[in-house]
């Protein structure tokens, strides 16, 4: 029965054997010649101002010296929204729900920010290990705290982006595959309520991890510098 309900997660339509599930994670490259021929719309307004509110959310948290970066998270984070949003219609594979996808955001991100912060700050990285006002007893203690935050950073990110993502929907698929054994209409109805409800949770859900993670992401990266 688990084997079951976790498979919705696993790729399962293929082509000579090349899966199909992650071409869903492209679709959003159909929109953006739409960008350029069409004549502005609410969504897109709406859209611009969101963009723009973001990009003066990370130059506040990013350092002078890396304010070009706020492109970069801008785009990390429509791209995480438009894969988690795309998961909630029916029969659309979820990749931000698997670490596959996640670590391999995370991952690349957290070496290059270590690479760059060692090579070109390497005096500021041992100072960042140690907290000031530290005691002197307590240094090797906190050096050894720092150093295991800072690797455990990407299975943070990629962890807690999949975890919730595959949370809500399994809550979603239990409830949904409930409803055919029901008789009593009454409970059939608060059956598909609290569907809606799960459906409007999981929507702000999406939109919270996304942003979660583009930020985190953007302290890590001020930190560097």
């Amino acid at each position: 029965m688990m084997a079951n309900l976790f498979s919705i997660f696993e790729p399962s339509s293929s082509i000579f054997n090349f899966s199909l599930n992650w071409i869903s994670t492209l679709l959003g490259l159909m929109f953006i010649p739409y960008l350029y021929w069409a004549s502005p719309s609410r969504w897109s307004l709406c859209w611009s101002e969101i963009i723009f509110t973001l990009h003066k959310e990370f130059k506040a948290l990013l350092t002078p010296y890396s304010l070009g970066s706020t492109l970069f998270f801008v785009g990390l984070f429509s791209m995480i929204l438009y894969n988690n949003f795309l998961g909630l219609l029916p029969y659309v594979f979820t990749s931000s729900s698997h670490m596959a996808m996640t670590l391999a955001l995370s991952l690349p991100l957290w070496v290059t920010l270590m690479l760059s912060g060692w090579i070109n700050h390497t005096q500021h990285m041992f100072a960042h290990l140690v907290p000031q006002g530290t005691p002197s007893i307590l240094m090797p203690f906190m050096v050894l705290i720092e150093t295991i935050s800072n690797i455990i950073r990407p299975g943070t990110l990629a962890v807690r982006l999949a975890a919730n993502m595959i949370a809500g929907h399994l809550l979603l698929t239990l409830l949904g595959n409930t409803g055919p054994s029901m008789s009593s209409s009454i409970i059939l109805s608060m059956l598909i309520f609290s569907q809606i409800l799960l459906l409007t949770l999981e929507s702000a859900v999406a939109i919270i991890q996304s942003y979660v993670f583009a930020v985190l992401s953007t302290l890590y990266t001020g930190e560097i510098n």
